[in-house]
């Protein structure tokens, strides 16, 4: 991505909380979720991060997101609960769902939480992680409305449908799993709409059912395995929607609203986490030192592969010291929103950006 601009996190996550604060959030739901979006952007995961705040702000402004909505927990059993997000923001409502999960496994050793009503999520892997530091193995789904092409079809049926699994590991950060079950999410393409920006060969398709690289031609995504093998992306994509679509009593693909139209109307969308004790298992005990090792004998392998979370962590380490990278497009978004909130905007990191090297990770 080519960034004429860069704000450090922390600015920019008082701007985010001065904006949602401006739109009657509670100060603790404003730090979890403007926390949450500048996380995702030092991640290097530009397409669920700090981009995507100027959208919430436009749904709360609609009515589809509420500031401060009713969240009702329903307990159904030792280690089961639904939780009811009454229309709220989805990163406020799941980190809520997946802190109940956690608080059941200490107790029940294995629990699920369903969550109904709720809206986007933002990066599925905020969730699995954080069940993880607490030394638990964190488990974690959820789905959107119609974006991805089923295998063999051209019209879009499932979401990207994500899935993340975290794993703790000994004397450093969890050992993270974060996909989705498309061959790009979403949000890289509306993201490439706003900054011009072409799409790698492979991972859409246009009105016509084409390879389109064209992001504002795209139509469809194609399934995870692309043309030849989409059907894995595929079924697992259908497995993500049963699971917290319909068992959540929420609506699946088609029936849902979709992200970036009726924006007065609710999504409706649902998320699933599991969580798991290891303590309750034979390798519970030395779990995070084992998967610590495992992770070091995969870095000294030929070759040195990388691991699940690698690229996520060298683009915190490399945005920490440069900054987030802000495209000029959403940079005029940022300061539309703060004139009309009355929030004094982020201030612009002083280096010259155009001379900086380009921030690891995915865009």
């Amino acid at each position: 991505m080519t960034a004429e601009r860069r704000v450090d996190a922390a600015e920019w996550e008082r701007w985010g909380v001065d904006c949602l604060r401006a739109q009657d959030f509670s100060e603790e739901d404003a730090h979890c979720l403007a926390a949450s979006l500048a996380q995702t952007s030092l991640w290097g995961i530009d397409s669920h991060g700090i981009a995507r705040l100027p959208h919430y702000l436009n749904r709360v402004a609609h009515g589809s997101i509420l500031a401060r909505p009713v969240i009702d927990i329903e307990r159904t059993g030792p280690g089961t609960a639904q939780l009811h997000g009454g229309q709220g923001q989805g990163i406020v409502v799941a980190h809520r769902a997946n802190a109940l999960a956690i608080d059941l496994a200490r107790s029940a050793g294995v629990s699920a939480v369903g969550v109904g009503n709720s809206s986007h999520c933002g990066a599925i892997g905020l969730y699995s992680r954080a069940a993880a530091r607490q030394g638990f193995i964190g488990i974690a789904f959820t789905h959107s409305d119609s974006i991805a092409a089923p295998f063999g079809g051209q019209e879009p049926f499932f979401g990207t449908n994500p899935i993340s699994l975290a794993f703790p590991r000994a004397d450093a950060d969890p050992l993270c799993l974060d996909m989705a079950t498309t061959a790009i999410p979403w949000n890289r393409v509306m993201n490439a709409r706003r900054d011009g920006a072409p799409l790698p060969s492979g991972v859409a398709l246009d009105v016509q059912g084409r390879d389109c690289a064209d992001a504002d031609q795209v139509r469809a995504l194609r399934p995870l395995g692309g043309e030849e093998y989409g059907y894995k992306g595929y079924g697992l994509a259908m497995m993500v929607e049963l699971l917290c679509g319909p068992l959540n009593g929420n609506p699946f693909g088609p029936h849902i609203s979709p992200m970036y139209e009726a924006l007065a109307r609710p999504r409706e969308l649902g998320a699933f986490f599991i969580v798991i004790d290891p303590a309750r298992f034979a390798g519970g005990a030395a779990l995070a030192a084992v998967v610590a090792g495992m992770a070091m004998e995969l870095s000294q392998a030929p070759g040195a592969p990388r691991l699940p979370g690698d690229p996520e962590a060298a683009a915190q380490a490399e945005r920490r010291r440069l900054g987030l990278p802000v495209p000029p497009a959403l940079w005029a978004e940022m300061q539309g929103w703060s004139d009309r909130l009355g929030v004094e905007p982020p201030a612009r990191m002083a280096r010259d950006l155009r001379q900086a090297p380009s921030a690891a990770g995915r865009s």
